[in-house]
């Protein structure tokens, strides 16, 4: 019944936002944490990620009109979009990215494989916007921007030892939490 209601709650929200274009923040913001993660797996730079997510977005809004309900959700439309994206971009700089093997979003057992594991990567990127802003910061340094401890304690004028213990209580908070979902 669950599902149901939210199946009911996601077609709502994409007619709303059909009849209605600023009604669409609210499928931007059900879907934000799910795009940007399988974007992110995908091109593994994270300005790239933010770029491509947007443009996800985007082409999203421009062509929700054409948008069908199927009973799908919704975030496997938004995952098609970004795959397409994701190509077009490797072919636009020439250069090899991840791709996922050929999945066919329409089967339920593969699709859920995906759902489940963006869904836990959505909830590791909440959970570091939660962090204490000198943890947060450190952990987008050293593993979303791949910096060393020593480039970290330079940027942020600190220790490398006061950058080990940010980093080791940032990932102590962060598996806690993790582990109390």
């Amino acid at each position: 019944m669950k599902a149901e209601a939210r199946d009911t709650a996601e077609r709502l929200a994409i007619e709303a936002a059909q009849k209605d274009p600023a009604r669409f923040a609210v499928l931007y913001e059900d879907n934000f944490e799910r795009v940007y993660a399988y974007v992110a797996r995908r091109v593994r730079d994270r300005a790239e990620a933010e770029d491509l997510t947007s443009e996800v977005f985007h082409q999203a809004l421009a062509s929700l009109s054409r948008f069908e309900w199927r009973g799908a959700p919704f975030a496997a439309w938004l995952f098609k979009i970004a795959a397409n994206a994701i190509i077009d971009h490797a072919k636009r700089n020439a250069k090899e990215v991840e791709l996922p093997e050929s999945v066919d979003l329409s089967s339920d057992s593969s699709f859920q494989e995906i759902e489940d594991e963006i869904e836990q990567r959505a909830r590791l990127f909440k959970q570091v916007d939660l962090l204490p802003l000198d943890q947060r910061r450190v952990i987008e340094l050293r593993f979303a921007e791949e910096k060393s401890i020593r480039d970290i304690a330079s940027e942020l004028g600190r220790s490398e030892g006061a950058i080990k213990q940010l980093q080791f209580r940032a990932l102590e908070k962060l598996r806690a939490q993790l582990r109390d979902e």
